[in-house]
């Protein structure tokens, strides 16, 4: 077994589904900062922090896809799948949103049909709630199961997971004015209820004595690890990831809030006296 763990960390599985498909979305992005950008005159120049942002969110995915972790994730351990979810769903998407230049989005959204639909699916509540539902649903240990035992299906509950996550983020991270962010104290109160959502999902996977999910009872054990520990450690990776993370961007939100009333106070104070 010792022969097993030492492997694993050296195996990057190269499918050609997730390489062709990070590439082609990459290559996309940058046909439309570059050339589609300057023949269809969308902006002027191009900010390289939000091209590194875009380009770190697509290694994100690629990392999550093709290291060692998804190695680990499909074969071994509960644990890593909810290490890669983490990866999937609350690092990558907020990247890869802060990496788009809004006059890159615009024109896809001037069909009237199209805006709708985008602002529809970006609305707090329907965002909020369609993610919470997706993530949930696909951790009932049958659906599960399934897509851990059908590779096309696991590609799409993948896609499905980013998809839905793209939206959950956008009240946060959204850099389109015409679909703007949350404001500061609705932001604070959207990512608070996102750090608590999943209790009811997370709750029965943390306290199981039973292990749920068939297919981890039956992978080789790595590291002495049981199922149920296991079943309990990704619920905890997966839960504290998510918790901490908001914990973070509650408090940025805070005090960015706290000092935009500070300088609106300040602003407000230092304008003449206006006298009758």
């Amino acid at each position: 077994m010792d022969d097993v763990a030492g492997s694993v960390w050296t195996h990057w599985h190269a499918h050609p589904d997730a390489l062709i498909g990070l590439a082609l979305f990459q290559g996309a992005y940058l046909l439309g900062i570059g050339p589609l950008r300057e023949r269809y005159r969308l902006a002027d120049d191009v900010n390289p922090r939000q091209v590194a942002t875009f380009t770190a969110g697509v290694m994100v995915i690629f990392f999550s896809l093709v290291s060692p972790l998804h190695e680990l994730s499909d074969n071994y351990l509960f644990s890593a799948h909810m290490v890669q979810h983490v990866l999937l769903t609350l690092i990558a998407p907020p990247l890869l949103i802060l990496g788009t230049p809004d006059w890159l989005i615009r024109p896809l959204l001037r069909p009237n049909w199209a805006f709708r639909l985008a602002r529809l699916g970006t609305h707090p509540v329907i965002a909020f709630g369609f993610f919470n539902i997706v993530f949930s649903l696909w951790h009932i240990p049958a659906l599960y199961n399934v897509s851990v035992t059908n590779h096309g299906v696991h590609i799409g509950e993948h896609l499905l997971f980013m998809g839905a996550a793209v939206l959950m983020w956008w009240p946060i991270a959204g850099m389109l004015p015409e679909i703007p962010r949350l404001s500061y104290p609705a932001m604070m109160a959207y990512m608070f209820l996102l750090s608590i959502a999943q209790i009811i999902v997370f709750a029965p996977i943390t306290f199981s004595r039973e292990p749920l999910y068939e297919w981890y009872v039956n992978a080789p054990r790595l590291w002495g690890i049981s199922p149920v520990l296991d079943q309990q450690l990704g619920a905890i990776f997966m839960k504290m990831g998510g918790g901490v993370l908001f914990l973070v961007l509650i408090i940025t939100a805070f005090f960015r809030w706290y000092n935009r009333e500070e300088e609106r106070t300040k602003a407000e104070a230092s304008r003449p006296a206006e006298y009758p």
